[in-house]
């Protein structure tokens, strides 16, 4: 471990199998892995899918925590996390068991072959920012610029009004 200490939000998802259960395993493994505290849990909150429809709603919630270690460690026991809960990439976009997803890690910003922070197009999804908005409201998106309850308003009123 490093020793920064990191706030990061990290994005939960399920649409197959007992999807409460699957984000409930992926928040415990998420408050038991070493040099992690959780902080805040988000409401789930039931959505439709995005990209590919033909698929179960998702069950989706965000996870606030304190990280001592560096951002690629993360996305290790994010996909760690994955693997356990039998994710399986088959189609994009498509169903799954699990999706942990790094949201947002402090102020970083950074594309690279491996990883873009903060999460591509969490600031045009609703089911991101709704669980988002609830537990972290004033932060600020890195790259935008904007408060997340701005962007969660901004989302809802282009639902609204096209």
């Amino acid at each position: 471990m490093s020793g920064i200490d990191v706030t990061t939000y990290i994005g939960l998802g399920s649409n197959i199998g007992n999807r409460e259960e699957n984000l409930n395993q992926a928040v415990d493994m998420l408050r038991n892995a070493a040099g992690i505290k959780v902080t805040a849990v988000s409401t789930y909150f039931n959505t439709a899918p995005v990209g590919y429809m033909e698929q179960p709603d998702f069950l989706n919630a965000v996870v606030e925590a304190s990280i001592d270690f560096t951002v690629y460690e993360l996305l290790e026991l994010c996909r760690n996390i994955e693997k356990k809960l039998k994710r399986e990439r088959i189609t994009h976009w498509g169903p799954r068991t699990i999706d942990v997803d790094i949201l947002i890690f402090g102020d970083l910003i950074l594309e690279d072959e491996m990883l873009i922070i903060p999460h591509p197009r969490m600031h045009e999804r609703e089911f991101v920012l709704k669980p988002l908005n609830e537990i972290a409201p004033g932060v600020i998106h890195p790259v935008c610029n904007k408060s997340i309850s701005k962007l969660y308003n901004e989302i809802l009123l282009k639902s609204r009004y096209g």
